[in-house]
């Protein structure tokens, strides 16, 4: 029994030390390296076969399993950009160009010359590091000491700078708490020939990013500054990150998203916040309860196996509340730049550094953001396609892909122009195109079966007949202007979720008691425009050639067609006045 206990015991300490080993070769930062290791510390003491073993176990796991430092370097070719997002979408030029307007500021923040400030009270150092620096494109600016250093720095802003300790009366102490002060992002280092612990202890503590000491290597300066530099391009990287793609359903929102990842090289992850009412879905489950998991973000991250990919959070707009909290004010953290840099899963319980990812957030209707939401993103409004766009995505998009899809030739089934017109206006009534693809299936699929009823192989043209056929009558009417011109009719524009169009406002009058009657699901701005509309043309009846006492004896009926559909907003006063102005004057508003 003894000998089995002991083989049980080194296969125990066995794995300890094999994930002692994983964790020392993992590159965690320093923070999460110590609560690996203070985990690592409770598991040495507990038995194997408790819950809270398996627990433990699993957590380091999961840390172990995220990447912390691994990240795909971005291919900011804007050539390269904008003819990926070309070849995927066709139109949203405004859009796109917004888009590459975006990637051309990340690509000046990352290739900006670095500018570097020299302060040494050496002639000779000061030529020797200006000469080295130099040659790696920098721009060098050099000061005797730190007086000077102190003036050039209020000319202009440095990304780094190269600071003697000793030198006269302000030594280069004060000029890092004053660099510190004035310009926190700006690096400083250190060097000097009187390196003592205590002085590079304080050094660190006031914010120094290096401290080296003299005699130096002028390869160790140029790889310091190199580091230093290369936390600017990454800060640089991550500024300005959140786009809002604000829309109609089937604009390309999604897909224009996967587009900007592959043209960035980066990895892409959509995290779908529909009905979503529980905010450990974002912050995820502290470990004490049971089947505890992290938040969708860090699972996202980890699936990906990327610290900087593309999260899309799709129909932000939809996001839910319940007592279990708010996820939106959780996304206020994942959001924020100044506080994603230290992002705290309940379920890691160490921060994780979000300010690398690049997030996209997508929703129908922006008035269902929450204001604070909206305030920390920029958002690029996506309209409906025009009738013409629609045709053109059909034909060389849509029509292909659905015959490739139901197992067709490409000279097999073949669309007119005018049957393709048909579908968009008499079977579909939306702002972007995921009816028209389905119609589009629609016919494919009648076509595949009928197909297999056939022996050998024709060619088969789908006209508007055949578009009849396979989809049976029109469902949808539009409105279009009247031929002539009538009396109490005005016609006006209106938008809706599926793009513009007009309506039509009637007005009726009647014997009465001055009662003005509205009808056709007028909401209550609507009702007060129409009341504003009648007070305006009764406050000016003389200067329109109409009795002052019109009203006294008369009932006056507004009525918009299409009862079912409900309206609102505060644009329609003027159509109103027109179409009763039309009414009293007697002489009919013009249609158009």
């Amino acid at each position: 029994m003894k000998f089995f206990k002991s083989s049980e015991n080194s296969e125990q300490d066995k794995d300890r030390e094999d994930l002692r080993r994983r964790i020392a070769e993992a590159r965690l930062p320093g923070a999460v390296e110590k609560i690996a290791g203070q985990e690592m510390d409770i598991l040495s003491k507990i038995s194997p076969a408790s819950a809270e073993f398996t627990i433990g176990l699993t957590y380091i796991d999961y840390l172990l399993s995220l990447p912390w430092n691994v990240k795909t370097e971005d291919n900011l070719d804007i050539g390269r950009a904008e003819k990926i997002l070309n070849e995927n979408h066709y139109g949203l030029d405004r859009i796109k160009e917004r888009v590459l307007e975006h990637l051309a500021v990340k690509v000046l923040r990352m290739s900006r010359q670095a500018r570097v400030l020299i302060v040494d009270d050496e002639e000779v150092a000061r030529k020797n590091l200006s000469h080295v620096l130099g040659k790696e494109k920098h721009y060098v600016v050099t000061a005797p000491d730190a007086e000077r250093g102190l003036e050039e720095l209020e000319r202009s802003e440095f990304d780094v700078v190269l600071t003697d300790l000793r030198m006269g009366k302000v030594g280069g102490m004060d000029l890092l708490e004053t660099v510190r002060r004035k310009n926190p992002e700006t690096r400083v280092i250190i060097v000097t020939g009187y390196a003592t612990v205590p002085s590079a202890i304080e050094a660190m503590k006031k914010g120094a990013f290096h401290y080296i000491t003299k005699p130096y290597k002028l390869d160790e300066v140029r790889d310091t500054v190199k580091q230093a530099l290369e936390k600017r391009t990454l800060r640089a990287s991550s500024r300005g990150t959140v786009l809002c793609f604000a829309g109609p359903p089937g604009t390309g929102k999604t897909s224009l998203g996967r587009s900007i990842a592959l043209a960035l090289g980066r990895k892409f992850a959509r995290i779908s916040l529909g009905g979503m009412k529980d905010e450990a879905d974002i912050r995820g489950h502290r470990r004490t309860y049971v089947g505890a998991r992290p938040g969708r973000i860090i699972e996202e991250i980890r699936r990906v196996e990327s610290a900087n990919p593309v999260i899309m959070l799709d129909e932000l707009d939809k996001i839910g509340q319940d007592f279990k909290g708010d996820p939106a004010s959780a996304l206020l953290e994942v959001l924020d730049s100044e506080q994603n840099r230290a992002f705290v899963d309940h379920y890691l319980d160490a921060p994780f550094d979000l300010s690398s990812v690049m997030f996209i957030v997508t929703a129908n209707v922006l008035e269902g953001i929450p204001a604070p939401l909206r305030d920390r993103m920029e958002v690029i409004e996506f309209s409906g396609y025009t009738q013409e766009e629609k045709a053109h995505i059909a034909a060389r998009y849509l029509v292909p892909k659905q015959v490739r899809d139901k197992g067709l030739s490409p000279d097999q089934v073949v669309f007119t122009a005018d049957a393709v017109d048909m579908i968009i206006h008499e079977h579909t009534h939306e702002a972007g195109i995921r009816n028209l693809e389905r119609k589009l299936a629609t016919v494919c699929r009648k076509i595949a079966k009928g197909s297999l009823a056939e022996e050998g192989r024709r060619t088969i043209t789908v006209d508007k007949e055949a578009v009849e056929s396979y989809l049976g009558r029109r469902k949808y009417h539009h409105d279009v202007v009247e031929e002539h011109d009538r009396v109490g009719v005005a016609t006006g524009l209106v938008r809706t979720e599926t793009g513009g169009d007009i309506i039509f406002v009637e007005a009726a009058k009647m014997k009465g008691k001055k009662e003005l009657i509205i009808t056709g699901s007028l909401g209550d701005v609507m009702r007060e425009s129409a009341q504003a509309a009648l007070s305006y043309i009764r406050s000016n009846a003389g200067a329109f050639g109409i009795a002052d006492d019109f009203f006294e004896n008369q009932d006056i009926h507004i009525h918009v067609p299409s009862g079912a559909v409900q309206k609102d907003g505060p644009s329609a006063g003027i159509t109103i006045a027109m179409a009763v102005l039309s009414l009293l004057t007697g002489r009919p508003a013009k249609r158009d």
